[in-house]
């Protein structure tokens, strides 16, 4: 195999950045999060009223089309994970923000279901799910030992951008309407991020002979020696890690994707039906909305707590707290009844969905590596997208079949606290190894 000598290729952007070229590509990734919103729920939100009034669709229609278009646009992340190994996030995002700025101006012809669907498997498929993970890989290849409080940075970019750009694409839509709206949409992104991403992201450290976290020349290290580890090929021949077939069987892989499929699902499903679970316990629409005020305050400062705790504990320890505070979370929620109340369940949501980002941003490099990490981080990211959408359908059940949400709420409250506990059995066992790349 080549050595990373060897294959060390010139870049006078990097070589003359007056600081380590990883904060650069943690700026541009975190701009990357940002440019994903018109595939975010926050985002395609605002739209769903003119789709409903515009083109005489109902809102169960628009719904369900939502739902299998988001499963069906997570589908093709192992793909998408498989080319950032082989060829780096720097022309895999550019293919993408042109695809999801190509997306949004498509969606401003459409005038049936059908079209209302292709655009929102592609608007999910390539900006919530694709061009995510992109970002995410991005900063977990030139971070190791800061990767934790880097990728909480990087969840800072879409906390931002939910705050900032929804109230100003509600202007624009008052004002140009839905059509005229997302083609300006598709224009910012083409003029800003296609050019900017083209110029700032960029593959590993060490094809440019660096090393993770540090502007120094990268040290050779000794070949894999562990029968389920190698080292990466062709330009990243020093980063190390475990194959895909080795990490897919592994206890800690599916911990932490279990985990993120009932997170990311349930919460989903509390943030979808939100006001109809606070109304059940006399809660009022206007106090229920102040829920989101602290939610996204803690999220933010969770975001990057979290990140430096990873960087100095354990993430399946640190996921053990976090699993059992959102069980306790969901089986407490139908008290929920005061003003007071409410806040405190937007502030410990914000702890859990803090939490929830900087972990699972994290976990994959930190327990497999970095030379196969947009293999393996494609298919945890598929199914993590499956769970948020099965998420609102399970809670649905509670006023359906079951008189309301609180009996749905305590049925399902073992689940993340059963999960909790096999988290703190695995760190106390060791389970897997403390780093599976440990001895490389």
């Amino acid at each position: 195999m080549a050595s990373s000598k060897d294959s060390v290729v010139s870049s006078a952007l990097v070589e003359r950045s007056p600081v380590y070229y990883g904060w650069v590509v943690l700026g541009i990734s975190t701009l990357g999060m940002a440019a994903t919103l018109p595939g975010q729920t926050a985002g395609i939100s605002l739209f769903i009223d003119s789709f409903i009034e515009d083109l005489g669709l109902s809102r169960s229609v628009v719904s369900w089309l939502y739902t299998v278009a988001t499963v069906l646009g997570s589908l093709g992340l192992p793909l998408v994970g498989r080319l950032l190994d082989r060829y780096g996030p720097r022309w895999v995002a550019v293919v993408l923000i042109s695809l999801l700025a190509a997306s949004c101006a498509g969606m401003s012809w459409v005038s049936g279901w059908i079209g209302v669907f292709v655009g929102f498997v592609c608007l999910r498929g390539f900006g919530q799910g694709a061009l995510g993970l992109v970002n995410n890989h991005a900063v977990n290849l030139w971070f190791e030992r800061r990767r934790g409080l880097a990728v909480g940075v990087l969840g800072l970019g879409m906390a931002g951008a939910t705050a900032l750009f929804p109230p100003l694409m509600e202007m624009g839509l008052q004002a140009y309407g839905w059509q005229t709206t997302y083609l300006i949409m598709g224009g910012i992104l083409a003029a800003t991020m296609l050019p900017l991403g083209a110029l700032l992201y960029r593959d590993a450290p060490e094809r440019y002979g660096l090393s993770p976290d540090e502007d120094e020349p990268v040290a050779e290290r000794e070949s894999a020696s562990d029968e389920g580890s190698e080292e990466a090929a062709s330009g990243h021949a020093t980063m190390r890690g475990v194959r895909p077939a080795i990490a897919y069987r592994t206890w800690t892989f599916w911990l932490f994707t279990v985990a993120g499929v009932c997170t990311a699902g349930f919460g989903t499903g509390l943030l979808f039906h939100h006001f109809s679970i606070l109304e059940e316990v006399g809660v009022a629409r206007g106090l229920a909305a102040q829920f989101f005020v602290p939610l996204g305050v803690v999220t933010g400062l969770l975001n990057v707590g979290t990140g430096w705790l990873v960087d100095h504990y354990p993430p399946r320890l640190l996921l053990a707290g976090q699993l059992t505070l959102f069980g306790a979370m969901m089986g407490l929620l139908p008290m929920v009844d005061t003003a007071a109340g409410v806040w405190v369940y937007g502030g410990v949501f914000g702890v859990a969905q803090g939490m929830q980002g900087a972990l699972l941003g994290s976990a994959y490099a930190y327990y497999f590596g970095r030379a196969h990490h947009g293999t393996i981080r494609g298919l945890a990211n598929t199914v993590f997208i499956g769970g948020t959408a099965i998420g609102p359908a399970v809670l649905a059940l509670g006023p359906d079949f079951l008189g309301g949400f609180a009996p749905i709420l305590w049925i399902i409250t073992p689940v993340p606290l059963v999960l909790a506990l096999a988290a703190f059995v695995g760190w106390a066992a060791e389970w897997d190894a403390t780093t599976l790349v440990d001895g490389i």
